[in-house]
């Protein structure tokens, strides 16, 4: 009989104990709730713009031709587009032959679902395009996205007609079905 009665002793022992731990607990939860959701209801600071992902152009010839993107202007440069960073690639084959070429952003400017990009071409196997500057401009329609690039104007990159930043041709190429996965995350600069 003494160990049944140990037993219910130390039963009521680790009952009271939970017992206090939850009254502490309760009376902790206006708190706890509260530090919770001033966490949860602190504004997060997006970033200021973006152009991200990958697609390829149409060309009923079979061109193989690829832009990838990864360019963003953080919230703390929002009056500078010219302090944006990243990379973007891009690429044109057919029949085995052609270029790449990776570049380092200078300048990014959305507004709405159009994005402005332009950098220096870093590395490249292109003669001559090395250290020439490019650009580009997207217009995020979803699934069907569209493309424009400085060098359909001023030649290819390494002839010498290198745009200023941020200065890219209209988006006239079509992107090829199933490859538009461009974003843009839109630039709300304070006017």
């Amino acid at each position: 009989m003494k160990r049944r009665t140990k037993i219910v002793v130390l039963g009521s022992a680790l009952l009271l104990t939970a017992g206090v731990a939850s009254a502490a607990t309760a009376s902790d939860a206006p708190r706890q709730r509260e530090a919770a959701t001033t966490a949860s209801e602190a504004p997060r600071q997006r970033e200021a713009a973006s152009l991200t992902g990958t697609a390829k152009l149409y060309r009923s010839a079979g061109d193989d031709i690829t832009f990838t993107f990864d360019a963003h202007l953080a919230a703390k440069d929002k009056a500078d587009p010219m302090k944006a960073t990243g990379t973007f690639e891009f690429s044109h084959y057919l029949n085995g032959a052609g270029a790449r070429a990776e570049v380092k952003v200078d300048c990014l400017l959305t507004g709405g679902k159009v994005a402005v990009v332009s950098g220096v071409i870093t590395e490249s196997d292109l003669p001559g395009a090395e250290g020439e500057r490019v650009g580009v401009t997207v217009h995020d329609l979803g699934r069907h996205d569209r493309l424009g690039y400085s060098w359909a104007s001023t030649g290819r990159p390494g002839e010498g007609n290198e745009p200023p930043r941020c200065v890219s041709s209209a988006p006239f190429e079509k992107v090829r079905k199933g490859t538009g996965d461009f974003t843009v995350v839109p630039w709300q600069p304070e006017l």
